[in-house]
């Protein structure tokens, strides 16, 4: 079927077509995914991953279609849930994954309260709403705080999109900024654990 070509396309036009179809912006989530690589990354590697403000799924979708083991997904806006859910449904994705329906400090507490049922993150991708700015701060200091940082793997990396107009602090506890991104409006900021 189209969407099972789509999604076993290597190169991955099959899955950025099937994305815009979806209104979708894949090649936001594709440029994610090879800025890893430099770094010797194999997103196949990457077990679990989360997409923080997960919004439609277009990161946490990217990641599963280059192999990723398992995605975390969280967003707490019901029209954003629903069309997370719708496309997954439309990609026919029904394994590989789990949502969280509620907000990211409490997805974040959960998974600190459940030490050892639940595997440390080796990729956090977070896009909280830019002026939100108390998002970033909370977020960050929560994955980079000692003892908290145990919610990351060894040589985790966490990757924020915010607005290039507001940078980053270069340092979050224990996680390091490695580099920051710009193109237009947005920037990526990258830091390693």
């Amino acid at each position: 079927d189209l969407i099972g070509a789509c999604l076993d396309d290597s190169t991955g036009e099959g899955l950025a077509i099937l994305l815009k179809a979806l209104r979708l912006d894949s090649v936001q989530a594709q440029q994610v995914f090879l800025l890893t690589a430099p770094a010797g990354r194999d997103i196949s590697l990457f077990f679990p991953l989360a997409d923080l403000y997960a919004g439609t799924g277009a990161i946490g979708i990217e990641a599963l279609s280059r192999g990723a083991a398992h995605v975390l997904f969280v967003e707490k806006a019901p029209p954003a849930l629903a069309a997370l859910r719708a496309n997954l449904k439309a990609l026919e994705i029904t394994s590989g994954f789990a949502i969280e329906a509620r907000s990211v400090a409490s997805a974040l507490d959960r998974m600190h309260g459940t030490t050892g049922a639940t595997r440390a993150l080796d990729l956090v991708f977070l896009d909280p709403p830019w002026e939100a700015a108390d998002e970033y701060i909370s977020v960050l200091s929560h994955l980079g705080a000692a003892p908290r940082a145990t919610l990351l793997a060894p040589g985790a990396l966490v990757i924020a999109e915010h607005a290039a107009r507001t940078p980053l602090q270069p340092s979050w506890g224990a996680l390091a900024q490695t580099r920051t991104l710009r193109q237009g409006d947005a920037a990526l900021t990258f830091y390693a654990l």
